[in-house]
């Protein structure tokens, strides 16, 4: 049975409900399931992890597992709502009992972008809080929260879930949704999303609402996300592993005529170089790499992983060219020049 999405992003729709759902952050359900049923609730949590692994979710399941009705559970973005008045606000709240529930619960989502002087009037809140208050700080960038708050917190960490993660993901929600997913349409989505679950569905929900066949393929995630087609990002590994700077920046000239994005294109070179040098020094994890990628696309990175013209360097270029993109005037400026590098190493050494 379906969900009625019409009307809500897919990443709502399938936000999970129960720590059981939950899916790459075990290490953090295992230890508050644990708190819950030790009765060891702690009176203040940091959860710290890039944006979309879960933060906010877990918050609301913690709150729901210990009793927390809606009437009591309070959002709070600390990016539009940053300054003193806002905590002050909330610190005369949180002295007022629960409605109906054994506590008051707050999630103060993007909480590194509170103000100084907001920091400060919460930090008294924090050294003597109400017993029947629970709060949550909810961060991207740990390093911008004052000491002074994080010594007074449990601190989880949330890690990017893993692209295997990702693409099962994606792949049972279209199930629920009343379609298939190609294995390579879901592993490029996975790849695309860059560790967060928002983005995988985000990608997906755009794929769904053109495809116009229940079985999507790799073309369609390629076709909405601006990802180079597959067979032009094999022949651009070929002409760099082979130090053929004419055909890499033909190739190159082909992705932007067609509207590719030059950092996915760069990012799925990483990727594929990556596998290859993986499969020299260390063939035998080749059936976990196997998951990652098409037949065809193994099939090449094993032949390019016997040709001693790739090496670490051919990926340290590339990385270098991936990280200029974020502010060249050019977008694929970088890649270019990274192309004509490797070209001109390999003829000096000639």
């Amino acid at each position: 049975m379906t969900k009625d999405t019409r009307h809500a992003t897919l990443y709502r729709a399938y936000r999970p409900q129960t720590f059981g759902e939950v899916r790459g952050q075990e290490h953090v359900v295992r230890v508050l399931t644990g708190a819950i049923k030790n009765k060891k609730i702690a009176h203040a949590y940091l959860f710290s992890g890039s944006r979309g692994t879960g933060k906010t979710s877990v918050a609301r399941i913690l709150a729901r597992e210990i009793g927390v009705s809606n009437k009591d559970l309070y959002e709070m973005d600390a990016a539009s709502n940053r300054g003193i008045d806002e905590i002050r606000e909330l610190r005369e709240g949180v002295y007022a009992m629960p409605f109906e529930s054994p506590y008051k619960f707050y999630i103060i989502d993007e909480a590194h972008m509170l103000t100084k002087d907001a920091w400060n009037a919460f930090l008294k809140t924090l050294e003597e809080p109400p017993a029947h208050c629970i709060f949550v700080l909810a961060t991207t960038e740990r390093d911008k929260i004052p000491e002074t708050i994080q010594s007074r917190c449990e601190i989880y960490s949330f890690k990017q879930p893993t692209r295997e993660v990702l693409a099962q993901i994606v792949s049972d929600v279209a199930k629920k949704e009343g379609y298939s997913l190609e294995r390579s349409a879901a592993e490029l989505m996975a790849l695309l999303a860059e560790g967060s679950f928002r983005d995988a569905l985000g990608i997906l929900q755009k794929v769904l609402a053109v495809s116009e066949n229940k079985k999507i393929e790799v073309k369609e995630v390629e076709d909405v996300s601006g990802a180079p087609r597959a067979e032009l990002v094999r022949q651009l590994l070929m002409a760099i592993a082979k130090k053929d700077p004419s055909t890499a920046l033909g190739t190159i000239r082909q992705a932007v005529s067609e509207n590719m994005e030059p950092r996915v294109l760069t990012k799925l070179l990483i990727h594929r170089m990556r596998v290859v040098l993986l499969l020299r020094f260390a063939p035998e994890i080749v059936e976990s790499l196997a998951r990652e990628l098409t037949e065809s696309d193994l099939a090449l990175a094993k032949e390019l992983s016997k040709d001693p013209g790739v090496t670490s360097d051919t990926l340290r270029c590339l990385l270098d060219a991936y990280a200029q993109m974020a502010y060249a005037a050019v977008p694929h400026l970088p890649l270019e020049l990274a192309v004509i590098d490797m070209g001109e190493k390999t003829a000096k050494i000639a």
